[in-house]
């Protein structure tokens, strides 16, 4: 590595992001990941100038990312948000994705290809970033978990199908067909999931699950790199394969080992949010462009009126659309979360550089605005759950150290 201290201090802020979360966690909570991209541009080139971009790094970042998305596809259980709530989800997304296009049209003088960055970028829900949250709230149990892991899900993955459709360079009927390719192999994979497995498959990881051999990580691991490299092959984005291999490793897992699941999947996520997760975001700090932000002209007022946006666009149709049995309170805690985004955004507005689609300023200012999003929606929509909770006389959440999770 041509700057071998860049990684020192990429684990050193990893370490120190979760101590400075849980020392002001006494007075308000913070999510992680805004210390882990604010210490990011502390030491980025911007400010300190001390981490510098390079190939490895870049190389765990994608990764990190890889690894996010896929946590993020394993949590979602479609028996249980199948049926009135799938669908309500799926609308609320399309009437996002059709007010997105729309506004971004309207926003870039009918510059198309722009539009379509913007106005899918305005259209995710960070899951793999709530999900921790919602688990630690204990907002994740119950009517209230199930209808937010359905419409997180669906503007985690529908903005992925977009990205693959839109944002490939390729004509639309080619990538649908490359989609369709995509989809008709991972069909036949999840066919293949759902066979019951053979007795020595589930001896082997019984055996080896707390030995060396750790084959029931190692072969999460393969599934996981076979799809990235699927939807690569395909010519679409990876974060595709990187959701499909985690809907493919629960339906694996809880059927050839239900009691040991949960056991494996805690050590695929030490791996993930241990070391892979907080380096992508941290170095989502190092490389987000202050000076393009701060720079002057009308680049600064962006961000407000993005944040604004990822409200109206994303939450909003949400709002409409949530089941009718979901309270006042409940309803626009689910509105704030699902308009909390930022690594879509982040890969999004990657593409949109790499294209030449976006100015940097305009990328730094979808970026800035969805951290804020992740920074203050969760804290707001918590606030709401919690009152809620406490006027309706209901048992407030409880962390596993024994103290109320609010």
């Amino acid at each position: 590595m041509s700057h071998p201290s860049t990684l020192l201090l990429i684990m050193a802020v990893a370490v120190l992001a979760p101590l400075l979360a849980h020392g002001l966690g006494r007075w308000v909570r913070v999510p992680l990941v805004i210390f882990e991209i604010l210490l990011g541009i502390l030491i980025g080139p911007d400010v300190l100038g001390w981490a510098h971009q390079e190939d490895v790094i870049d190389v765990l970042s994608n990764l990190g990312l890889s690894m996010l998305i896929f946590l993020a596809g394993y949590e979602i259980d479609f028996a249980a948000v199948r049926g009135d709530t799938l669908r309500r989800s799926v609308r609320a997304w399309i009437i996002s994705l059709l007010a997105g296009l729309g506004v971004a049209l309207a926003l870039t003088g009918a510059d198309l290809d722009k539009t379509v960055v913007i106005g899918t970028a305005l259209t995710s829900t960070a899951l793999g970033t709530v999900l921790p949250i919602l688990r630690d709230s204990g907002d994740l149990r119950g009517r209230f978990g199930t209808v937010m892991l359905a419409f997180g899900a669906v503007g985690e993955f529908g903005p992925i199908i977009a990205m693959a459709l839109l944002l490939s360079g390729r004509r639309p009927g080619e990538s649908t067909a490359l989609l369709a390719g995509f989809a008709a192999i991972t069909a036949a994979a999840v066919v293949w999931a759902l066979r019951p497995r053979p007795p020595w498959f589930s001896r082997v990881i019984a055996n080896t699950l707390h030995s060396s051999g750790q084959f029931a990580v190692r072969f999460v691991m393969l599934l996981l790199v076979c799809m990235l490299a699927l939807s690569q092959a395909f010519g679409l984005d990876v974060l595709l394969g990187a959701f499909a291999a985690g809907l493919l490793t629960r339906l694996v897992l809880q059927g050839a080992v239900p009691d040991s699941s949960e056991e494996i999947l805690g050590k695929v996520e030490a791996m993930g949010f241990g070391f892979l997760v907080p380096i992508f975001f941290v170095v989502t700090g190092i490389e987000f462009d202050l000076d393009a932000l701060l720079g002057g002209g009308g680049t600064l007022a962006l961000l407000p009126a993005f944040l604004v946006l990822f409200v109206v666009v994303r939450g909003l149709p949400v709002s409409a659309l949530a089941p009718r049995d979901l309270g006042g309170a409940d309803r626009r805690a689910l509105t704030l979360y699902c308009a909390t985004c930022l690594p879509l955004v982040v890969a999004i507005t990657t593409i949109g550089l790499e294209e030449k689609v976006l100015t940097t300023g305009e990328a730094a200012a979808l970026v800035g605005a969805a951290m804020i999003s992740v920074l203050v929606f969760p804290l707001l929509a918590l606030k709401l759950r919690a009152g809620a909770d406490k006027d309706e006389g209901r048992t407030p959440p409880v962390r596993g150290d024994g103290t109320e999770a609010w």
